[in-house]
């Protein structure tokens, strides 16, 4: 079927690194793919030469109206851009806006959700930020919450971590697949096979492992070193910097921790990030 398959995700939950998997094994490079080339397979609903493609006219000053009355309109144009299914990253939550989708489902082909404990977003989003990992809990937390407009991305509405989660994936889809960040970690044999398998693929087990290799967050982070990466925002020092699971242990306080499980209990228990006994 043709359409957007999306590739889906709050914020700092392993979107890139499911994005660079698939350009490696999709392209099956010598050496691996270049992480500033990841738009090549997977384009981003929020970047702004979308929007001004289809309306010229869009300068710096942008208004948030113009951006909500453009986005299915840059739906269509990316499902349009290739006859088959394309990929696209987004960090919208699958709700509406002031009446206005904020995901084009006449489009849509199907979605990957990759979703990653909120106790480790947190730490991970506060870098990525430059902000206090308390602030970070607090956003976390707000219902609508959402990005800002600037001169590569328009804004994005994450809602709560819990909204957002709960958005994608609490109704049941045969044309949804779920990718938790800490199984991509533990066994990504097993996970980004899953992926595979659910995008029909075929590719043998021996280039799947090569994906996964010239992918790793390791090569990640060495290509960043060498040659930067564009997608990091200016207030960050690295995009990659970790990448591990469990690292909120360490890191956050006994009440950062019983802020995040007050607000998200729910989400946090259907995907067993609940810690003992909270």
């Amino acid at each position: 079927m043709a359409g957007i398959i999306w590739l889906a995700s709050y914020p700092k939950s392993g979107n890139t690194w499911v994005r660079a998997f698939l350009h490696n094994l999709m392209r099956d490079p010598a050496q691996a793919y270049d992480i500033n080339r990841l738009s090549d397979l997977t384009a981003g609903d929020s970047q702004i030469a979308w929007y001004r493609g289809l309306d010229p006219s869009l300068g710096d000053a942008y208004l948030d109206e113009r951006v909500r009355t453009l986005r299915p309109l840059v739906h269509r144009a990316i499902a349009a851009a290739s006859p088959d299914t394309v990929f696209a990253k987004t960090h919208n939550a699958l709700l509406e806006e002031e009446g206005q989708p904020l995901v084009a489902l006449e489009v849509t082909a199907g979605a990957v959700y990759i979703v990653r404990n909120p106790l480790d977003v947190a730490i991970s989003f506060s870098h990525h930020n430059a902000a206090s990992i308390d602030d970070i809990i607090a956003f976390m937390a707000t219902p609508a919450a959402r990005s800002v407009s600037n001169a590569v991305n328009v804004y994005e509405v994450y809602g709560s971590w819990s909204e957002h989660v709960a958005s994608w994936t609490a109704t049941h889809n045969p044309r949804l697949h779920i990718m938790r960040y800490e199984d991509m970690l533990a066994n990504p044999a097993r996970s980004f096979a899953a992926l595979v398998a659910f995008l029909g693929i075929a590719a043998p087990r021996q280039r799947i492992a090569k994906a996964i290799r010239l992918s790793s967050f390791a090569v990640l982070r060495e290509q960043e070193r060498r040659h930067g990466f564009r997608e990091k925002p200016p207030v960050a020092d690295a995009f990659f910097r970790q990448g591990t699971a469990g690292q909120w242990r360490q890191r956050l306080t006994p009440a950062q921790i019983a802020a995040v499980v007050a607000v998200h209990r729910e989400q946090m228990t259907r995907f067993s990030y609940l810690p003992a006994g909270y």
